[in-house]
């Protein structure tokens, strides 16, 4: 028997069953892996974080500074924007 007519089953079977699952499990865990955020991106994220807290504990400061030298801020009349 040749060593072509023994390799034959076996390579159609990994070429028919083998190969795509593993080809589908690949990318799926490309996939998975991509979700998630990278350690730069989560460095990014995290500064963001802290500038909007910074940011929103100023314009706390603002509108208490703003109510106590004119308490009627609030309502005064908005200019439209047309």
């Amino acid at each position: 028997m040749d060593p072509f007519e023994m390799m034959f089953v076996p390579m159609v079977l990994f070429m028919v069953i083998v190969a795509p699952i593993w080809i589908v499990m690949h990318y799926r865990s490309l996939n998975r892996s991509s979700r998630s955020l990278s350690e730069d991106d989560r460095q990014s994220l995290d500064e963001m974080l802290a500038t909007v807290d910074k940011l929103s504990h100023r314009i706390v400061s603002l509108e208490s500074i703003l109510d106590a030298d004119h308490p009627d801020w609030r309502k005064a009349e908005k200019p439209r924007s047309e």
